[in-house]
C-alpha cells in the first residue's frame, strides 16, 4: 500500500475526535514511519495505531492531574523529542567505555541495549539453563508471538497512561525474560540500557519478565547515556503462583537526560515481588509502579531512593492494588535533595472489599540539604476491608544538628560529616537488597554521586 494510502486512514481515525497539540508532531512521526510498522504483524501494527489514537486524546499530562502534580513537563510538550531512527547503529567507543564503568563487576548474563535497539555485540546471552528464554523484545515478538500479542493487547491497568500509549505506538526494542514453572535462575541477569547520544530524541523500550509457577530470578537493570534524550520505559511483571522475582534499578542517565519508567506487575497467589529504584542522574526523572495483587497470600516489597541536587527533578509513584485476602506490601522509600532540586513520593495502597488480613506498611523519609531544595512526600491507604494491619508515616527534614555537631567534635570536618550522615542515611535503603553483588555496586555508585552532592 502506497505511503499516502495508508497515512490518510490513520490520520482520519485520530482527528475524529479532538487531538491534543502537543501529539500532532508524534502523529507525523507515525505516518513518516510507515515502512517499518507494515513489515510487522497485523496485531502488532493494529495495536500501535490504537495506542497512537489513545495518545492523541489524553496528550501530555499537566500539573492538574494529581499523578503528574510535581513534575514540570511543558518543556517536552513545547520542544517535541520524536522518536529515535529505527536504525540500529554500532556501539562506538565511547558506548563501550560507558558499559565499562556502569556495569556489574561479575555478570553470567547480560543484555544491553544502545539507542533502544539490542546490542548482541555487547551482549552475553548464551548458556542459560534450560526453561530460560531471554532475549531481544523485536526477535521475542516473531520466536514469542503468542506470549507477546497477550501481553501488548492486555488492557492497561489503568486507562490514563499517555506515555504507555505512546511507548506501544513506537516501542523498537526491549527485552523478554520467561522462565518456566519451577526453574530457579540463581544468577542474576544484568540488562543494561544506553544512550549514544547521538540520537537526540526520543527512545522507547517494552520488556516482559513472565514466570512460571514456582519459578525464580532476579535482574540488575542500568539506565545509563550521553547527551540530551528522552527515555520512554515500560516493564511488564507477570508472576504466576509461588514465583519469585527480584528487580533492582539504578538510573544514572545524563545530566540533560528526561526518564520516564512504568513498571506493570501482575502477582498470583504466594508468589513474591521485590522491587529496588535508586534514582542517581537525569534532569527529570520518574519511576512509576503498579502492582496488583490478584492472588491471596503475595508478598510485595517495593523500596528505593533519590539523591538530587542542581535543578534536578524526581518523582516516585506507587500503586499497590490489593484484590485477595492474606497478603502483606512493605515499602520505604527515601530523598535528598540539595541545590535547587525538587523530589516527590506519591504512594498509594488500596485493600479492595473481601481482601482480608492484608498487612501493609508505607514509610517515605526525605532530607532537604538547603532553603531552595524541596521534597513533597503523599503516602495514602485506601482500605474498603475491616481485618488489616496498615499504616503509613512520611517525614521531611535536615541532618540531625546534634549528629553533625558530635562528628565534628571529633575532629570529622564539616563537609566530610554531612557527607558520612546523608550516606548512612540513603544506605538503609540500599541494605534491604539481599544480593551482596548488587548491594555493593549500588553502593559503590552512591558513594560516587554523594562526593559531588553538595559541590
Amino acid at each position: 500500500m502506497p505511503h499516502d494510502e495508508y497515512e490518510a486512514p490513520l490520520m482520519s481515525a485520530v482527528v475524529d475526535f479532538p487531538v491534543k497539540p502537543e501529539a500532532r508532531p508524534y502523529l507525523e512521526a507515525f505516518g513518516r514511519d510507515f515502512g517499518r510498522h507494515a513489515r510487522e504483524p497485523d496485531w502488532l501494527s493494529g495495536q500501535r495505531r490504537r495506542s497512537l489514537a489513545r495518545f492523541a486524546e489524553l496528550g501530555f499530562p499537566s500539573r492538574r492531574s494529581e499523578a503528574w502534580r510535581y513534575l514540570d513537563l511543558r518543556a517536552l510538550e513545547t520542544s517535541p523529542m520524536l522518536p529515535a531512527s529505527a536504525v540500529r547503529a554500532v556501539a562506538g567507543a565511547s558506548t563501550r567505555d560507558l558499559l565499562g564503568e556502569v556495569r556489574l563487576s561479575e555478570a553470567s548474563y547480560r543484555l544491553v541495549l544502545v539507542d533502544g535497539h539490542y546490542a548482541p555485540e555487547l551482549s552475553t546471552v548464551g548458556n542459560l539453563p534450560s526453561g530460560v528464554w531471554l532475549g531481544a523484545t523485536a526477535v521475542a515478538i516473531r520466536e514469542r508471538a503468542d506470549l507477546m500479542r497477550s501481553a501488548i493487547e492486555a488492557p492497561p491497568l489503568d486507562a490514563a497512561r499517555p506515555f504507555a500509549a505512546l511507548n506501544t505506538a513506537f516501542f523498537a526494542d526491549g527485552f523478554v525474560l520467561e522462565i518456566a514453572p519451577g526453574v530457579a535462575l540463581d544468577q542474576p541477569i544484568e540488562i543494561v540500557h544506553l544512550a549514544s547520544g547521538s540520537t537526540g530524541g526520543s527512545l522507547h523500550t517494552r520488556s516482559l519478565v513472565s514466570l512460571g509457577i514456582d519459578s525464580r530470578a532476579s535482574i540488575f537493570e542500568t539506565f545509563a547515556g550521553h547527551g540530551g534524550y528522552w527515555r520512554n520505559d515500560v516493564v511488564e511483571l507477570r508472576l504466576a503462583a509461588g514465583a519469585e522475582f527480584a528487580r533492582i534499578g539504578l538510573v544514572e542517565e545524563a545530566a540533560d537526560a528526561l526518564h520516564l519508567g512504568e513498571t506493570l506487575a501482575v502477582l498470583g497467589s504466594a508468589s513474591r515481588l521485590a522491587s529496588f529504584m535508586l534514582l542517581l542522574g537525569g534532569r527529570t526523572v520518574r519511576h512509576e509502579a503498579t502492582v496488583r495483587c490478584e492472588g491471596e497470600a503475595t508478598h510485595c516489597a517495593l523500596n528505593g531512593a533519590f539523591m538530587l541536587s542542581g535543578r534536578q527533578e524526581a518523582n516516585i509513584v506507587t500503586t499497590v492494588d490489593h484484590l485477595a485476602p492474606g497478603g502483606e506490601t512493605r515499602e520505604v522509600f527515601k530523598g535528598v535533595a540539595a541545590g535547587r532540586a525538587h523530589g516527590a513520593f506519591q504512594g498509594r495502597i488500596t485493600v479492595r472489599p473481601g481482601a482480608q488480613k492484608i498487612d501493609a506498611h508505607q514509610l517515605s523519609r526525605n532530607l532537604v540539604l538547603g532553603p531552595r531544595a524541596a521534597i513533597d512526600t503523599k503516602p495514602e491507604l485506601e482500605i474498603y476491608a475491616d481485618d488489616v494491619k496498615c499504616s503509613h508515616g512520611a517525614a521531611v527534614g535536615d541532618l540531625d544538628e546534634a549528629a553533625l555537631f558530635y562528628l565534628r567534635t571529633r575532629g570529622i570536618p564539616n563537609r566530610e560529616a554531612r557527607r558520612m550522615l546523608i550516606e548512612a542515611f540513603v544506605r538503609e535503603t540500599v541494605e534491604l537488597v539481599d544480593s551482596t553483588l548488587m548491594r555493593e555496586h549500588l553502593l559503590s555508585r552512591l558513594a560516587r554521586r554523594l562526593a559531588i552532592l553538595e559541590e
